[in-house]
Protein backbone atom coordinates (compact mmCIF):
# COMPACT_ATOMS: atom_id res chain seq x y z
CA UNK A 1 0.00 0.00 0.00
CA UNK A 2 1.17 3.19 -0.89
CA UNK A 3 0.83 5.50 2.39
CA UNK A 4 1.23 9.29 2.68
CA UNK A 5 1.68 10.10 6.51
CA UNK A 6 0.74 13.47 7.32
CA UNK A 7 2.26 15.01 10.14
CA UNK A 8 2.13 18.96 11.20
CA UNK A 9 5.56 18.65 13.49
CA UNK A 10 8.02 16.30 13.05
CA UNK A 11 11.50 15.24 13.86
CA UNK A 12 13.49 17.50 14.72
CA UNK A 13 11.02 18.95 16.43
CA UNK A 14 9.97 17.26 20.21
CA UNK A 15 7.00 16.49 21.19
CA UNK A 16 4.24 13.43 21.67
CA UNK A 17 2.68 13.77 18.20
CA UNK A 18 6.28 14.02 16.57
CA UNK A 19 7.54 11.22 18.36
CA UNK A 20 4.45 8.90 17.41
CA UNK A 21 4.60 9.89 13.89
CA UNK A 22 8.15 8.76 13.55
CA UNK A 23 7.12 5.71 15.44
CA UNK A 24 4.15 4.54 13.31
CA UNK A 25 5.95 5.90 9.88
CA UNK A 26 8.84 3.15 10.66
CA UNK A 27 5.88 0.35 11.81
CA UNK A 28 3.98 0.99 8.38
CA UNK A 29 7.43 0.91 6.66
CA UNK A 30 8.79 -2.36 8.07
CA UNK A 31 5.15 -3.95 7.49
CA UNK A 32 5.64 -3.45 3.49
CA UNK A 33 4.31 -0.65 3.15
CA UNK A 34 5.66 2.11 1.02
CA UNK A 35 5.73 5.68 3.09
CA UNK A 36 5.62 9.18 2.23
CA UNK A 37 5.71 11.60 5.04
CA UNK A 38 4.65 15.29 4.50
CA UNK A 39 5.66 18.17 6.79
CA UNK A 40 6.49 21.73 7.58
CA UNK A 41 9.08 20.64 10.40
CA UNK A 42 12.72 21.52 8.31
CA UNK A 43 15.59 19.67 9.39
CA UNK A 44 19.42 20.38 9.11
CA UNK A 45 20.49 17.08 10.60
CA UNK A 46 20.77 15.48 8.09
CA UNK A 47 19.41 12.16 9.43
CA UNK A 48 18.54 9.06 7.08
CA UNK A 49 14.57 7.45 7.38
CA UNK A 50 13.87 4.59 5.80
CA UNK A 51 11.02 6.00 3.73
CA UNK A 52 10.53 9.17 1.79
CA UNK A 53 9.89 12.83 3.77
CA UNK A 54 9.36 15.70 2.09
CA UNK A 55 9.35 19.04 4.33
CA UNK A 56 7.65 22.29 3.68
CA UNK A 57 5.86 20.72 0.06
CA UNK A 58 4.68 23.56 -2.21
CA UNK A 59 1.37 22.87 -3.70
CA UNK A 60 2.23 21.11 -6.49
CA UNK A 61 4.39 18.48 -4.72
CA UNK A 62 1.08 18.48 -2.00
CA UNK A 63 -1.45 17.26 -5.14
CA UNK A 64 1.15 14.72 -6.59
CA UNK A 65 1.58 13.38 -3.29
CA UNK A 66 -2.23 12.61 -2.94
CA UNK A 67 -2.84 11.53 -6.16
CA UNK A 68 0.34 9.14 -5.43
CA UNK A 69 -1.03 7.46 -1.97
CA UNK A 70 -3.80 4.66 -1.98
CA UNK A 71 -4.26 5.91 1.64
CA UNK A 72 -4.13 8.98 3.67
CA UNK A 73 -2.89 8.33 7.42
CA UNK A 74 -3.14 12.43 9.39
CA UNK A 75 -1.76 12.24 12.15
CA UNK A 76 -3.80 14.86 14.15
CA UNK A 77 -6.10 17.02 11.46
CA UNK A 78 -3.91 18.74 9.01
CA UNK A 79 -5.60 21.29 6.64
CA UNK A 80 -2.64 22.92 5.11
CA UNK A 81 -0.91 18.93 4.22
CA UNK A 82 -4.62 17.84 3.74
CA UNK A 83 -6.75 19.99 1.56
CA UNK A 84 -5.40 17.84 -1.77
CA UNK A 85 -7.37 15.00 -0.47
CA UNK A 86 -11.32 16.60 -1.17
CA UNK A 87 -9.77 16.54 -4.72
CA UNK A 88 -8.86 12.98 -4.75
CA UNK A 89 -11.04 11.29 -2.22
CA UNK A 90 -8.21 8.47 -0.81
CA UNK A 91 -9.28 6.37 1.78
CA UNK A 92 -8.39 8.63 5.20
CA UNK A 93 -7.37 7.54 8.72
CA UNK A 94 -7.08 10.62 11.29
CA UNK A 95 -6.11 10.26 14.19
CA UNK A 96 -6.88 12.87 17.26
CA UNK A 97 -3.71 13.86 19.28
CA UNK A 98 -5.20 16.55 21.12
CA UNK A 99 -8.22 18.51 22.32
CA UNK A 100 -9.74 20.60 18.79
CA UNK A 101 -10.60 23.46 20.95
CA UNK A 102 -8.95 27.15 21.68
CA UNK A 103 -6.25 27.39 24.54
CA UNK A 104 -9.31 28.82 26.84
CA UNK A 105 -11.16 25.74 25.82
CA UNK A 106 -13.72 28.05 23.63
CA UNK A 107 -14.44 26.39 19.93
CA UNK A 108 -13.74 28.45 17.24
CA UNK A 109 -15.45 28.30 13.54
CA UNK A 110 -11.81 26.88 12.50
CA UNK A 111 -12.26 24.08 15.52
CA UNK A 112 -16.27 23.64 14.07
CA UNK A 113 -14.75 22.92 10.65
CA UNK A 114 -11.99 20.49 12.10
CA UNK A 115 -14.68 18.60 13.87
CA UNK A 116 -18.04 18.26 11.16
CA UNK A 117 -16.05 18.66 8.33
CA UNK A 118 -12.76 17.28 8.21
CA UNK A 119 -13.40 14.30 10.76
CA UNK A 120 -16.62 13.58 8.98
CA UNK A 121 -14.76 13.00 5.42
CA UNK A 122 -12.42 10.79 7.36
CA UNK A 123 -12.82 6.53 6.67
CA UNK A 124 -11.21 6.40 10.15
CA UNK A 125 -10.82 7.84 12.91
CA UNK A 126 -8.84 7.11 15.75
CA UNK A 127 -8.91 9.08 19.22
CA UNK A 128 -5.37 8.62 21.25
CA UNK A 129 -7.58 8.29 24.96
CA UNK A 130 -11.07 8.08 25.96
CA UNK A 131 -11.23 11.01 27.38
CA UNK A 132 -10.14 13.03 23.18
CA UNK A 133 -12.75 10.08 22.02
CA UNK A 134 -15.80 11.56 24.21
CA UNK A 135 -14.74 15.01 23.69
CA UNK A 136 -14.24 15.53 20.35
CA UNK A 137 -15.55 12.14 18.26
CA UNK A 138 -17.84 9.79 19.99
CA UNK A 139 -17.50 7.19 17.12
CA UNK A 140 -13.73 7.04 17.32
CA UNK A 141 -11.97 3.80 18.13
CA UNK A 142 -9.67 4.81 21.32
CA UNK A 143 -5.78 3.73 20.82
CA UNK A 144 -3.93 4.75 23.46
CA UNK A 145 -0.09 6.27 22.75
CA UNK A 146 2.80 3.82 22.57
CA UNK A 147 6.24 4.77 24.70
CA UNK A 148 9.73 5.06 22.99
CA UNK A 149 10.71 1.44 24.84
CA UNK A 150 14.41 1.67 23.20
CA UNK A 151 14.77 5.42 24.85
CA UNK A 152 13.06 4.52 28.19
CA UNK A 153 14.10 1.05 30.29
CA UNK A 154 15.31 -0.59 33.40
CA UNK A 155 18.87 0.41 33.97
CA UNK A 156 20.21 -2.00 36.75
CA UNK A 157 23.38 -0.31 36.49
CA UNK A 158 21.68 3.13 38.17
CA UNK A 159 21.27 3.37 41.74
CA UNK A 160 17.62 4.16 42.75
CA UNK A 161 18.91 7.08 45.10
CA UNK A 162 16.91 9.82 44.56
CA UNK A 163 12.72 10.60 45.58
CA UNK A 164 10.49 12.55 43.13
CA UNK A 165 11.29 13.52 39.59
CA UNK A 166 9.06 15.91 37.61
CA UNK A 167 9.54 15.83 33.29
CA UNK A 168 8.20 18.07 31.28
CA UNK A 169 8.56 21.86 29.44
CA UNK A 170 8.48 24.39 32.47
CA UNK A 171 5.34 25.93 31.35
CA UNK A 172 2.10 27.02 33.66
CA UNK A 173 0.18 24.17 32.42
CA UNK A 174 2.34 21.33 33.12
CA UNK A 175 2.29 22.38 37.31
CA UNK A 176 5.56 22.49 38.39
CA UNK A 177 4.79 25.14 40.84
CA UNK A 178 2.58 22.63 42.30
CA UNK A 179 5.44 19.88 42.45
CA UNK A 180 7.57 22.14 44.63
CA UNK A 181 4.58 23.50 46.78
CA UNK A 182 3.90 19.58 47.60
CA UNK A 183 7.53 19.28 48.47
CA UNK A 184 7.37 21.74 50.62
CA UNK A 185 4.15 20.73 52.60
CA UNK A 186 5.79 17.27 52.63
CA UNK A 187 8.92 19.08 54.58
CA UNK A 188 6.43 21.06 56.57
CA UNK A 189 4.57 18.14 58.04
CA UNK A 190 7.80 16.16 58.79
CA UNK A 191 9.31 19.15 60.74
CA UNK A 192 5.82 19.32 62.42
CA UNK A 193 6.37 15.54 63.64
CA UNK A 194 9.65 16.59 65.04
CA UNK A 195 11.44 14.50 62.19
CA UNK A 196 14.45 15.90 61.20
CA UNK A 197 15.66 15.93 57.27
CA UNK A 198 16.82 14.90 55.20
CA UNK A 199 13.62 15.61 53.69
CA UNK A 200 12.24 14.46 50.48
CA UNK A 201 13.66 16.05 47.31
CA UNK A 202 12.64 16.99 43.75
CA UNK A 203 14.45 17.21 40.78
CA UNK A 204 13.02 19.36 37.36
CA UNK A 205 14.10 18.05 34.20
CA UNK A 206 13.21 20.55 31.61
CA UNK A 207 13.67 23.94 30.54
CA UNK A 208 10.96 26.49 29.56
CA UNK A 209 9.65 30.51 29.96
CA UNK A 210 8.56 29.23 33.49
CA UNK A 211 12.15 28.44 34.74
CA UNK A 212 13.03 31.70 36.79
CA UNK A 213 9.82 31.44 38.63
CA UNK A 214 9.94 28.55 39.54
CA UNK A 215 13.54 28.95 40.80
CA UNK A 216 12.26 32.51 42.40
CA UNK A 217 9.80 29.76 44.04
CA UNK A 218 12.03 27.48 45.24
CA UNK A 219 14.27 30.24 46.74
CA UNK A 220 11.14 31.77 48.69
CA UNK A 221 10.38 28.50 50.02
CA UNK A 222 13.88 27.98 51.06
CA UNK A 223 13.46 24.93 49.27
CA UNK A 224 17.46 24.97 47.62
CA UNK A 225 18.65 21.44 49.63
CA UNK A 226 15.51 20.07 48.36
CA UNK A 227 14.82 21.05 44.59
CA UNK A 228 17.30 20.36 41.94
CA UNK A 229 17.05 21.63 38.12
CA UNK A 230 18.52 19.61 35.91
CA UNK A 231 17.65 21.48 32.35
CA UNK A 232 16.32 19.36 29.46
CA UNK A 233 18.18 16.50 29.32
CA UNK A 234 17.44 13.65 26.72
CA UNK A 235 18.40 10.32 25.24
CA UNK A 236 21.10 8.29 27.90
CA UNK A 237 21.44 11.37 30.21
CA UNK A 238 17.66 11.34 30.29
CA UNK A 239 17.18 7.64 30.64
CA UNK A 240 19.70 7.13 33.74
CA UNK A 241 18.24 10.35 35.59
CA UNK A 242 14.43 8.82 35.66
CA UNK A 243 16.08 5.70 36.72
CA UNK A 244 17.83 7.48 39.56
CA UNK A 245 13.86 8.51 41.07
CA UNK A 246 11.07 6.33 42.78
CA UNK A 247 8.02 8.40 42.09
CA UNK A 248 7.64 10.69 38.30
CA UNK A 249 5.26 13.89 39.72
CA UNK A 250 2.71 14.69 36.90
CA UNK A 251 0.80 17.50 37.98
CA UNK A 252 -0.51 19.05 34.85
CA UNK A 253 -2.74 22.38 35.99
CA UNK A 254 -4.50 21.42 31.96
CA UNK A 255 -6.32 18.15 30.91
CA UNK A 256 -3.58 16.29 29.36
CA UNK A 257 -5.15 14.50 26.34
CA UNK A 258 -3.47 11.53 27.34
CA UNK A 259 0.04 12.19 29.09
CA UNK A 260 3.20 10.20 27.53
CA UNK A 261 5.24 11.19 30.00
CA UNK A 262 3.85 8.86 32.53
CA UNK A 263 4.72 5.78 30.26
CA UNK A 264 8.37 6.97 30.25
CA UNK A 265 8.63 7.14 33.58
CA UNK A 266 7.05 4.37 34.85
CA UNK A 267 9.45 2.14 32.42
CA UNK A 268 12.01 3.63 34.06
CA UNK A 269 10.43 2.79 37.36
CA UNK A 270 9.24 5.75 38.30
CA UNK A 271 5.91 5.20 40.13
CA UNK A 272 3.04 7.78 38.68
CA UNK A 273 1.42 10.50 40.49
CA UNK A 274 -0.58 12.72 38.55
CA UNK A 275 -3.59 14.91 38.17
CA UNK A 276 -6.92 13.27 37.14
CA UNK A 277 -7.74 15.63 34.27
CA UNK A 278 -8.00 14.63 30.44
CA UNK A 279 -6.81 11.05 29.58
CA UNK A 280 -4.05 11.12 32.16
CA UNK A 281 -5.18 8.80 33.97
CA UNK A 282 -5.62 6.22 31.68
CA UNK A 283 -2.03 6.52 31.09
CA UNK A 284 -1.35 6.12 34.80
CA UNK A 285 -3.97 3.00 34.78
CA UNK A 286 -3.78 1.05 37.79
CA UNK A 287 0.14 1.43 38.35
CA UNK A 288 0.01 4.65 40.20
CA UNK A 289 -2.61 7.30 41.79
CA UNK A 290 -4.26 10.31 40.46
CA UNK A 291 -5.18 13.76 42.24
CA UNK A 292 -7.99 16.21 42.14
CA UNK A 293 -6.83 18.41 39.61
CA UNK A 294 -5.16 21.39 40.84
CA UNK A 295 -5.47 20.95 44.23
CA UNK A 296 -2.72 20.28 46.24
CA UNK A 297 -3.82 18.89 49.59
CA UNK A 298 -5.01 16.01 47.05
CA UNK A 299 -1.10 16.23 45.71
CA UNK A 300 0.12 15.93 49.19
CA UNK A 301 -2.31 13.16 50.36
CA UNK A 302 -1.35 10.69 47.49
CA UNK A 303 2.39 11.32 48.10
CA UNK A 304 2.00 10.92 51.99
CA UNK A 305 -0.02 7.64 51.14
CA UNK A 306 2.68 6.15 48.68
CA UNK A 307 5.64 7.02 51.30
CA UNK A 308 3.48 5.28 54.37
CA UNK A 309 2.17 2.44 52.91
CA UNK A 310 5.15 0.09 51.45
CA UNK A 311 2.24 -2.35 50.35
CA UNK A 312 0.60 -0.11 48.57
CA UNK A 313 3.83 1.07 46.74
CA UNK A 314 4.03 -2.55 46.06
CA UNK A 315 1.04 -2.94 44.73
CA UNK A 316 1.00 -0.19 42.43
CA UNK A 317 4.55 -1.31 41.20
CA UNK A 318 3.67 -4.79 40.37
CA UNK A 319 0.86 -3.65 37.87
CA UNK A 320 3.51 -1.40 36.20
CA UNK A 321 4.55 -4.31 33.62
CA UNK A 322 1.34 -5.34 32.46
CA UNK A 323 0.61 -1.64 31.94
CA UNK A 324 3.32 -0.87 29.69
CA UNK A 325 3.43 -4.33 27.42
CA UNK A 326 0.01 -2.53 26.52
CA UNK A 327 1.65 0.24 25.41
CA UNK A 328 4.59 -1.58 23.90
CA UNK A 329 5.24 0.10 19.96
CA UNK A 330 4.68 -2.69 18.91
CA UNK A 331 1.63 -3.71 20.20
CA UNK A 332 0.28 0.21 19.52
CA UNK A 333 1.58 -0.05 15.99
CA UNK A 334 -0.04 -3.40 15.66
CA UNK A 335 -3.27 -1.92 16.52
CA UNK A 336 -2.34 1.15 13.54
CA UNK A 337 -2.23 -1.09 10.90
CA UNK A 338 -5.19 -2.98 11.29
CA UNK A 339 -7.59 0.23 11.12
CA UNK A 340 -5.27 1.21 8.13
CA UNK A 341 -5.77 -2.03 6.21
CA UNK A 342 -9.88 -1.46 7.56
CA UNK A 343 -9.89 1.59 5.97
CA UNK A 344 -8.52 0.67 2.70
CA UNK A 345 -10.14 -2.42 2.07
CA UNK A 346 -13.65 -0.25 3.60
CA UNK A 347 -16.61 -0.64 0.72
CA UNK A 348 -17.11 2.77 1.20
CA UNK A 349 -13.91 3.36 0.01
CA UNK A 350 -12.80 1.01 -2.75
CA UNK A 351 -10.24 2.38 -5.19
CA UNK A 352 -11.19 4.17 -8.37
CA UNK A 353 -14.89 4.78 -7.21
CA UNK A 354 -14.15 6.52 -3.92
CA UNK A 355 -16.91 7.73 -1.96
CA UNK A 356 -16.67 9.73 1.69
CA UNK A 357 -18.01 8.11 4.95
CA UNK A 358 -18.86 10.56 7.49
CA UNK A 359 -18.33 7.89 10.59
CA UNK A 360 -16.77 4.45 11.15
CA UNK A 361 -19.60 1.52 11.29
CA UNK A 362 -20.64 0.68 14.74
CA UNK A 363 -18.29 -2.55 14.43
CA UNK A 364 -15.75 -0.12 14.40
CA UNK A 365 -16.69 1.90 17.57
CA UNK A 366 -14.51 1.55 20.87
CA UNK A 367 -11.33 1.00 22.35
CA UNK A 368 -9.03 -0.66 20.22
Amino acid sequence: MKILFLSHYYYPQVGGIESNSELLAAAFTAAGHEVHLLTWSPDNTNRAFPYRITRNPRTRQLLQAHQWADLVFENNPCFRLGWPGMLYKRPTVTVINTWITRADGTTSLRDKIKIKGWLGRSTHVIAVSNAIRKACWPAAVVIRNPYRAEDFALDPSVQRDADFVFLGRLVSDKGANQAIEAIYRIRQILQDKGIAGPYPCLTIIGDGPEKQNLEQQVAGLSLKDEVVFTGALKGGPLRKMLNRHRYILVPSAWEEPFGNVVLEGMACGCLPIGSDGGGLPEAIGKAGLTFKRNDIDSLVNCIRRVMEDPALDQFLRDAAPPHLEEHHPHKVATKYLQAIETAFNSKKHQYGNRTTSARPTEAQQGTA
